[in-house]
């Protein structure tokens, strides 16, 4: 039987979801769900300091809007307290509730002198650390506690004398052949034993990730490439408790249009903003998967099913992917426009009645189909839809001298007013608007471009828009006879 793929996002909760984060929760649940594995939510909050529970709920919901549900993990729902509620077999699924498990781990790695008791102060390291750099050494632990005997460690823990706890690290080489990068070694002598259980009793970041992805039973850790340094330590660790790893997945950073580093000097960078301006959390799945992922073509739109079909680890991409919002704001056009209008109306609904809370109209699901349908192909962003519909809803000027001009003509009038008679008692229907503007150009004595543009000047006040038979459909016959009697 082939082993169950099960893939992890482990985000710190010490402010909002960013965009790479977001990536890195994107390429493991496409993963998961690409074989049929399991998506595990890790909450990393052993820093006490800067860690929130706002900032977890606000992960939680801007996951929930991408739509990255997770299989295991903290639940997330109104009434919901994450800390207590969580599902899957393998928890808890915050680190700060998994202390006592780091803590024992490290203890039994020091019984079995794998691990070992460090009494040196802040103070004296701090010296050690100045030293090595006036000696052109590297700079890591010197080894002072690591041959003291077991005898000698025990009288100065009785004592009551402070410890942290250290990793013997072996004097060999690592390698890791991971599934972007490639083959990466690092060679013995560079890492000195480094510190796993602090004084404090809290265990340090890269001792927590390997006990928690090997008792979580991880068999993919696909994150960014800024790990990559991490998971020498990790490999060791792995070994010193006698865990298998998992395979390896570094993908490339995200970088601003400038080529540095995607940061809030770029302009938005957390996932919620996304949301309030207006993008779809489809799009947003589209645009982040080709930021350092591609399928080996030129594709750029792709439905969430696709992604998930065509998905593969081997096609992360090891060059950054650029941050380009103008790119975003094209493929959320994409997506929108290819909507059905019953899917849109429920999004655009409310942004549509809060700018027109006295436009009745709105009320009435006829008119509201065909105005979305009307407004939805002149919309990149949900939040455009007032802007559009008020184009339609509320009368305007002439947009410019020409369209003035257009309407000022004794045919134009002559038009208007004949068209104003004709669409009193023509039926209110397609045929019917059509019948009463070829009356109405025979009265005034214009056709084609000349019969059109004019009427469609007088009731919108602008030259280019939707079908003019579409807007006379939402306006209604009162409100279209007013303006062309204005």
């Amino acid at each position: 039987m082939a082993e169950e793929i099960r893939v992890r996002f482990a985000p710190s909760p010490t402010g909002y979801l960013h965009v790479g984060g977001a990536r890195t929760a994107l390429f493991n649940w496409l993963w998961a769900r690409k074989t049929g594995g399991k998506f595990v939510l890790r909450i990393e909050d052993t820093d006490e300091a800067r860690s929130t529970i706002e900032s977890v709920n606000g992960m939680l919901h801007d996951l929930t809007w991408l739509g990255l549900d997770w299989d295991e993990g903290p639940l997330y729902g109104e009434g919901i307290d994450p800390l207590k509620q969580q599902k899957g077999d393998k928890g808890p699924y915050f680190q700060s509730q998994r202390l006592e498990i780091y803590q024992r781990l490290a203890h039994e790695l020091m019984d079995k002198g794998v691990a070992y008791p460090c009494f040196c102060t802040d103070e004296e390291l701090e010296e050690k650390r100045k030293k090595a750099e006036e000696e052109h050494r590297s700079v890591h632990y010197d080894g002072t506690c690591r041959n003291l005997s077991r005898e000698e460690a025990q009288r100065r823990i009785d004592a009551g004398e402070p410890y942290t706890i250290r990793v013997r690290v072996p004097q060999k080489d690592y390698a890791l052949d991971d599934e972007v990068r490639g083959h990466v070694e690092w060679k013995a002598g560079t890492l000195g034993d480094f510190i796993i259980l602090r004084s404090s009793g809290m265990p340090v970041y890269n001792f927590c990730v390997v006990v928690d992805d090997a008792l979580m039973g991880i068999t993919h850790v696909v994150r960014a490439e800024e790990h990559l340094t991490n998971t020498h330590r990790q490999l060791i660790l792995y070994e010193a408790l006698g865990y298998k790893p998992p395979k390896f997945s570094h993908a490339s950073l995200i970088l601003g249009p400038d080529k540095q580093k995607l940061s809030k000097r770029h302009g938005a960078t957390a996932v919620g903003q996304y949301a309030e301006q207006g993008f779809l959390p489809d799009a947003m799945i589209n645009f982040l998967a080709l930021l350092g992922w591609n399928e080996g073509n030129d594709r750029e739109i792709y439905s969430v099913k696709e992604l998930i079909d065509c998905f593969e680890l081997g096609h992360i991409s090891k060059s950054p992917g650029v941050f380009d919002n103008d790119k975003l704001l094209w493929v959320n056009g994409q997506h929108l426009r290819a909507l059905p209008v019953e899917e849109l109306i429920p999004m655009v609904a409310p942004l549509l009645k809060k700018a027109m809370p006295d436009d009745k109209r709105l009320d009435d699901p006829v008119i509201m189909q065909k105005l979305v349908g009307l407004i939805q192909p002149k919309m990149t962003l949900l939040t455009d839809a007032p802007d559009v519909a008020k184009t339609f809803f509320e009368a305007s000027q002439p947009e410019n001298e020409e369209a003035a001009a257009m309407i000022a003509t004794e045919k134009s009038q002559k038009l208007f007013v004949a068209l104003a008679e004709e669409f009193e008692k023509c039926e209110w229907v397609r045929e019917g608007y059509n019948a009463a503007i070829k009356a109405a150009g025979k009265v005034a004595e214009v056709k084609g471009k000349d019969l059109f543009m004019p009427i469609r000047v007088k009731i919108t006040g602008t030259c280019h828009g939707p079908e003019l038979v579409g807007i006379l459909d939402v306006l209604g016959r009162e409100e279209t006879i007013a303006r062309l009697k204005a």
